[in-house]
């Protein structure tokens, strides 16, 4: 009997604890290294696979695309100069960072993209991988793709990669884990500085990402990621003065007239492949190489006469 009305009295307190609200999570930019909401004040609804409101997302401005291009630009000289081998080790902390959340990314694309828990579990180990292929590649593509050039005269001729400067990445819409990893790593291994436009439908894995990035040494500025519009950012962006480089993977349709703006400022252009097509699956097929490297380098050439 004594039992009984300890359990009453238990179920009791139970009953009057508090209700409690859930903490729901505020999406912002990511620029400089911060956090600010967007300058317009405005934002977009962000649903699950089923339709679901999962959240709101900051809906980036033409002034925030500029902001970070210019953010992006400071951004370049510090990044470039520092050694590969120290690069090397910032993109590896960031795969070390982004393993420690495993599982946060994993439920993230469960709940965005209606896939089962483990395929999202494989995607997310491959664009930890992809982090560490590229980070140890820093100190090793400017002997691949540089070298000493034969010359038939008294000179030696040494050409070495530079990386080209700032770069928008517009992220894969239906791979916007693996697909943006695969696009940025190599941008930023290389000592290039990016702006990154989100996948427009499921931009939180970017957004997670970019919290990931605040804490794993990447200077701010490296990288800074805009979610929104691809249709309202692109032109602008494409023809942008200080952009030096466009990779058009997630601009589907619209990647013509992109690449149209940016032949007014005789800006390089990396156009869509074909694994853009696909979903992460499609990414997850795609050997990495050095063939996303390459066209965000410059040849610096060198001649010397040969001493007697």
């Amino acid at each position: 009997m004594a039992e009984r009305r300890e359990n009453k009295k238990k179920d009791k307190g139970a009953a009057k604890a508090p209700a409690r609200l859930a903490v729901k999570k505020t999406y912002k930019l990511y620029l400089g290294g911060a956090f600010p909401r967007s300058e317009s004040g405005r934002s977009y609804p962000v649903t699950s696979a089923d339709g679901t409101h999962l959240a709101n997302a900051s809906l980036a401005s033409r002034k925030d695309a500029r902001d970070s291009v210019a953010t992006a630009r400071k951004a370049f000289g510090g990044w470039s100069g520092r050694t590969a081998y120290n690069r090397g080790q910032i993109l590896y902390r960031i795969a070390e960072v982004m393993e420690g959340r495993h599982g946060q990314f994993a439920d993230q694309l469960v709940t965005a993209q209606g896939i089962g828990r483990a395929e999202a579990d494989r995607i997310v180990s491959a664009a930890v991988d992809r982090w560490v292929y590229y980070a140890g590649w820093t100190d090793k593509f400017a002997q691949v793709i540089g070298g000493s050039n034969p010359v038939a005269g008294p000179y030696y001729n040494h050409s070495a990669p530079e990386p080209t400067g700032v770069v928008v990445v517009f992220a894969p819409q239906d791979a916007p884990l693996l697909g943006l990893t695969s696009v940025l790593a190599p941008v930023i291994a290389t000592g290039n500085t990016a702006v990154v436009v989100a996948s427009e439908a499921a931009p939180l894995p970017a957004i997670e990402l970019a919290e990931v990035l605040a804490t794993s040494d990447v200077p701010g500025g490296v990288v800074n990621v805009l979610t929104g519009k691809v249709g309202e950012l692109g032109p602008h962006l494409a023809a942008h003065a200080d952009v030096n480089a466009l990779d058009l993977a997630g601009t589907g349709d619209q990647a013509v007239e992109f690449e149209k703006a940016a032949a007014t400022t005789l800006t390089r252009v990396l156009r869509p492949g074909p694994e853009t097509d696909g979903g992460e699956e499609a990414w997850l097929d795609t050997d990495p190489g050095t063939s996303r490297m390459t066209p965000f380098l410059e040849t610096k050439t060198v001649w010397h006469p040969v001493g007697v």
